[in-house]
């Protein structure tokens, strides 16, 4: 007598890798009250469902947490007492007031080298390129050259009418604990220091974020083929409301025991249960629609790839034939019939599947659960 296929059920053990339309799966069929069920009914199965043409998407509804991009810490550029310091959530623009060491304002200037020294006549950089362009666009640097990177005599006279402004000693100079620069606004996470702190440079003051709205979350390296860079998402908020986004970055695989040196190599040993974890950053399309509390949690609803106008069945219709791969059972006129398919993306419940066979509208057998 032949041996029957078995119904797959719970026992697709893994569906390990939903990538470029590629597919691996690792069954352990079992016999079940399924097969019983078929055998009393004549060979029929319990119930079906057809067989669909149409868009597959491999999407995944995953959970993040709302944030703000780009966080870092601010340090100090010299010694001394910390007098006042901005408070957490507070946001920060072009020549705001960060913190203050012995009543002496430190404030906040665009670029993306740090402010490693003291600057002045002669001095030449892109530390000094990016002073002229903060002058400029606080209107005390008209006709300096932003793109000359030396520090001129213009350019003192406008660091002189800076300082005039804010009632500071008129030097000329601007030292290494004046400013901070960063990439632009930003917004104080936590406040690492407390007034009547000592600080010593280099000692943090203050945590601080970009003012851009953004989710993280992190994805089993498994299923980060469905979180590709510039891709669409849709983010469900606190409260029911939802808004669109893209994603901007999807970085490299981590291990999370391995950040605490738990890793399979590291002083914590035996850290090879944990799956490796990829990063990934999402951002608004219209930020402005996002009024949650940082730290909410959302979902992430991401569209991963979309096969376009495949044959798919429900995934539990899937056989394991007893002469190996993969078929479903095809009910027609009363009577069923196995018959071969090959797999491809799984998506939502569903599964592609070809076959010669196989057309749109069969049904096909699916067990009672």
């Amino acid at each position: 007598m032949r041996k029957r296929a078995t119904w797959l059920l719970g026992s697709l053990a893994a569906v390990l890798a939903v990538s470029g339309g590629g597919w691996a799966v690792l069954a352990q069929p079992q016999r079940d009250a399924g097969e019983q069920e078929r055998r009393a009914a004549g060979g029929l199965p319990p119930a079906t469902a057809p067989v669909k043409r149409g868009d597959l998407g491999s999407g995944l509804q995953v959970e993040g947490t709302l944030g703000y991009a780009r966080e870092r810490k601010l340090n100090a550029g010299g010694p001394g007492v910390l007098t006042w310091i901005a408070g957490e959530g507070a946001a920060v623009e072009r020549d705001g007031k960060l913190y203050e060491v012995n009543g002496r304002v430190v404030r906040l200037m665009y670029g993306s080298t740090p402010m490693y020294r003291p600057l002045k006549a002669g001095d030449k950089g892109e530390d000094v390129k990016q002073l002229k362009r903060n002058l400029q666009a606080l209107g005390y640097g008209t006709g300096l050259d932003p793109e000359d990177g030396t520090f001129t005599a213009g350019t003192a006279t406008a660091v002189k009418r800076w300082q005039k402004a804010h009632k500071a000693a008129e030097t000329g100079e601007v030292g290494k604990e004046d400013i901070a620069f960063a990439s632009g606004p930003q917004r104080v996470r936590a406040g690492d220091a407390a007034v009547g702190d000592e600080l010593a440079p280099g000692k943090p003051v203050l945590t601080v974020t970009g003012t851009e709205r953004i989710v993280r979350l992190q994805l089993d390296a498994a299923k980060a083929g469905a979180a590709k860079a510039g891709g669409p998402v849709t983010v469900r908020l606190p409260g029911g409301g939802s808004v669109t986004g893209r994603i901007d970055s999807a970085g490299g695989a981590d291990r999370p025991d391995d950040k605490n040196g738990g890793g399979a190599g590291g002083p914590g040993g035996g850290g090879g249960d944990k799956k490796a974890q990829v990063e990934v950053v999402v951002t608004f399309d219209k930020p402005a629609e996002v009024g949650a509390p940082d730290r909410s949690p959302v979902s992430v609803g991401l569209t991963g790839e979309t096969r376009k106008g495949v044959l798919s069945v429900p995934v539990n219709a899937l056989l394991a034939l007893a002469g190996g791969g993969f078929g479903v059972q095809v009910v027609e006129d009363g009577r069923a019939r196995e018959v071969p398919v090959e797999l491809g993306m799984f998506g939502n419940g569903r599964v592609e599947v070809t076959g010669g066979a196989l057309e749109e509208g069969m049904q096909v057998g699916i067990p009672k659960l």
